[in-house]
């Protein structure tokens, strides 16, 4: 294509309102424009790099019998019905009505329809396995979209779900899709590592996020380079110093006026954060639950959900006068509440606590949790902090921002049991179909390659998902430029390449800048100084290092350097 008939309308600054690196050079490049917040369309060197990466992730899918399909992104609201999601998603599912006043959503994922099409079609055992993956619009109603393509309310996602007879045939499916992933990731070009994860909304049992190390993500992780331990925070351990008990003493109340939060009491008593617990109200779907952490650790809610059995929220300040009979900042676990109490492993036989005494304007001292409370469950319960040691090895732990690019799902039962979605086992009994589900972020992984390989200059695209692989730069309107310009435009477009020639009448700086902007890994440039020696100018993008060849050495020299 030649470059002024290509619609690609670079910015010569960058956007004020973009914060994240990628959001800045999709928009600069002519990548992308932005229709309303967290809407963009994607323009026609955009549509190219997601075009390529597609075409890998169809690949590697196809590769481990993936079979694709197309699934509607408009969805009748009764299936999300029939798991609790409709209620569960809340305020991020999209949702209309028809003329008739049949409410559908705009689906934010498509567990709830494979299992509406596998209950009326997989009969028989025979039937199994099965993996279906589509590459597909999707929708989430994000508060704050932010950071261009890393958080939007209508993005491009890649899912996968694999449909098996028993747990065995399951982890199969999962450890087929984890290789395929890894596959994907490194022909895109990608530095990614692998953590454990929370299922969230999800559900289900195991599952493991890909990852790229950016300042621009919005998960944290939790990393040890001496053995390798990683995780997201939301499910991560650590080695932590032992909580510095008080003396076994009789437990009593102490007036603490207008003293709500761990620092005030803290200060207040003139006791450590550490000698302090937190009673936290939390509901496990319909059931109250309190969860206990030391005054100077934050509860993980992930870590609690697994616990708990079921999505857990906060309690608000009239369910806690319900339950407790006091005011949130002055609650305590013992009493007779009778309500199960899940307190995390590091308050394990603690003595001499301080907590609320579940009476407004006071507190408790000499808190014996065994003898005083006996907690239903010990679990690790806490989030991570800074300056904490690995769990396994106990070294040094790193915390930092990453971007999720992909993530995978043990399933099990979850969705098939609640929407009866069975088969007929080889002795003819009924079962539920053992799912997994398996997501990859298209729009990410660009953004992600984005983030990781940018320069000064602008973007830096890996050879497998560039939109252009070579652009031919004439620096001047000489006919002689021009013309050597046009054929090896025309040899390159001739052996297969994706060719860019930049026929503008601009300023060499101009399109010299531009090839850098746009990412292009090749540049051909043909000078006057250079054509009078019969060379010609060949610059890699990725590294900027230039080599000089003949005219009829350019096709050589190009697809040496992109492969």
């Amino acid at each position: 294509m030649k470059r002024t008939n290509y619609f690609a309308p670079t910015l010569r600054e960058y956007p004020s309102d973009a914060i994240a690196t990628s959001h800045k050079l999709m928009l600069r490049a002519g990548l992308i424009r932005m229709v309303s917040a967290g809407i963009y369309s994607y323009l026609p060197l955009g549509w190219s790099a997601v075009q390529k990466t597609s075409r890998i992730v169809r690949e590697e899918m196809n590769r481990i019998g993936g079979q694709e399909l197309l699934l509607p992104s408009m969805t009748p609201i009764n299936l999300w019905n029939e798991t609790g999601r409709n209620k569960d998603f809340g305020d991020e599912m999209f949702r209309l009505s028809d003329r008739k006043g049949q409410i559908y959503s705009l689906a934010p994922t498509h567990e709830e329809i494979i299992c509406s099409t596998a209950r009326g079609q997989i009969r028989s055992w025979r039937d199994l396995p099965q993996i279906w993956y589509q590459i597909q619009t999707k929708f989430r109603d994000e508060p704050r979209p932010r950071g261009g393509m890393l958080r939007a309310r209508q993005f491009l996602m890649k899912d996968a779900y694999s449909l098996d007879r028993d747990e065995n045939g399951l982890n199969r499916s999962y450890e087929m899709h984890q290789t395929a992933y890894n596959r994907i990731f490194e022909r895109c070009g990608l530095n990614f590592f692998v953590v454990g994860a929370s299922s969230g909304l999800m559900g289900g049992g195991q599952s493991q996020e890909f990852m790229i190390e950016s300042e621009a993500g919005e998960d944290e992780i939790v990393r040890c380079e001496h053995c390798g331990y990683s995780s997201n925070i939301e499910v991560a351990s650590s080695k932590s110093e032992p909580i510095s008990c008080g003396k076994a003493e009789t437990l009593r109340e102490v007036s603490t006026p207008d003293q709500r939060t761990v620092e005030e009491v803290s200060k207040f008593l003139g006791v450590p954060q550490s000698r302090m617990i937190k009673t936290l109200i939390y509901f496990a779907g319909k059931k109250p639950v309190i969860a206990l952490v030391s005054g100077e650790d934050e509860l993980s809610e992930s870590k609690f959900t697994r616990i708990a059995g079921d999505q857990v929220r906060p309690a608000d300040g009239e369910e806690v006068l319900e339950y407790m009979k006091a005011e949130i900042g002055f609650l305590g676990p013992h009493g007779n509440h009778k309500l199960p109490i899940f307190a995390d492993f590091r308050l394990k036989n603690t003595i001499g606590m301080v907590t609320g005494a579940n009476r407004t304007d006071y507190h408790v001292m000499g808190l014996d949790l065994e003898r005083d409370v006996k907690p239903t469950e010990y679990a690790d319960l806490r989030r991570v902090r800074a300056g904490e040691n690995c769990p396994e090895c106990e070294k040094d732990i790193r915390m930092f921002k990453a971007i999720e690019i992909g993530h995978i799902f043990k399933l099990g039962t979850k969705y098939s049991l609640a929407m009866s979605a069975d088969f007929l086992n080889k002795k003819g009994e009924k079962l539920p179909i053992v799912m997994g589900s398996y997501g990859i972020g298209i729009d990410r992984i660009l953004a992600a390659n984005i983030e990781q390989n940018a320069d000064k200059d602008g973007i830096r695209w890996h050879n497998s998902i560039a939109p252009i692989e070579v652009c031919v730069i004439p620096l001047a309107d000489d006919d002689n430029i021009v013309i050597s310009a046009t054929q090896i435009y025309s040899q390159l477009r001739e052996a297969g390449f994706s060719v860019l020639l930049d026929d503008r009448s601009a300023r060499p700086g101009v399109k010299l800048k531009d090839a850098d902007l746009l990412g292009i890994p090749v540049h051909v440039v043909v000078s006057s100084r250079n054509l009078s020696k019969d060379q010609i100018e060949i610059k890699n993008r990725w590294d900027g290092e230039r080599f000089y060849v003949s005219p009829q050495e350019v096709n050589a020299e190009v697809e040496k350097l992109l492969k």
